[in-house]
């Protein structure tokens, strides 16, 4: 799924500040690309914008040839898998039945339902927990979780903004795992943003650097990102 900003910007007028400024970027289908930069610099602003919480002011921003502008949220999403820092779980369901939720107000049947979410348990690591509430589970089992939920509907782009930010190391390691299996077999695009320079470095991938809202470097990576990721 081919993701194109086209001249946008996003302008926060009770500030008077601009989030974005003037970005073009293209990613292609099946592309995996880091936004990397300081907190405030646009990561999150950005990837609001692909999945329509937030409108740009001015350019446009294209999903599989279509104008987001111009398609309702809810569908927009139905192809995307969204991961947040922060895990979003249902407190008073059990693991299987988070992952479960995402495939169950798409509609999809009932059987198909599980299947997928046996899968995603498997491929998470928590097949043993799957009756756990969340309450019960370590932060990163957690976020392996809310990883999971993301990845029911089978997206063709999987959005995530800071997903390991509250990870310790192994968890880390499990969550970049998991996301690279699935853009590698599934050929998914993944924009992942981050302001951690290990994560950045684990995988030779695009990495685009955002600044005050503009973006001002775009190369693979490797040491480059080490040295950039962190640059003021």
């Amino acid at each position: 799924m081919e993701v194109i900003l086209d001249n946008v910007s996003r302008k926060y007028r009770s500030a008077g500040l601009a989030a974005l400024e003037n970005i073009s970027l293209t990613v292609a289908s099946g592309e995996w690309a880091f936004l990397v930069g300081a907190s405030g610099m646009g990561k999150t602003t950005l990837l609001k914008l692909l999945y329509k919480e937030e409108l740009a002011d001015e350019g446009r921003v294209i999903i599989d040839g279509h104008d987001v502008a111009k398609v309702p949220g809810s569908r927009l999403r139905r192809s995307m898998g969204i991961i947040f820092q922060t895990y979003r779980l249902l407190e008073r369901k059990a693991a299987f039945e988070n992952i479960a939720y995402g495939a169950e107000v798409l509609g999809i049947p009932p059987a198909e339902v599980r299947r997928r979410t046996e899968e995603i348990l498997e491929l998470i690591g928590l097949r043993d927990k799957a009756h756990r509430l969340p309450s019960e589970l370590s932060g990163g089992e957690q976020q392996r979780v809310a990883v999971g939920r993301a990845l029911i509907n089978q997206p063709k782009l999987i959005v995530a903004d800071e997903p390991t930010g509250d990870l310790d190391p192994e968890n880390t390691d499990r969550v970049l795992e998991i996301l690279d299996r699935v853009h590698r077999e599934r050929k998914a695009t993944v924009l992942f943003a981050t302001h951690a320079v290990e994560v950045v470095n684990r995988l030779n991938r695009r990495v685009i650097r955002l600044q005050d809202g503009r973006i001002v470097s775009d190369t693979t990576g490797g040491y480059w990102a080490h040295q950039e990721a962190s640059a003021p």
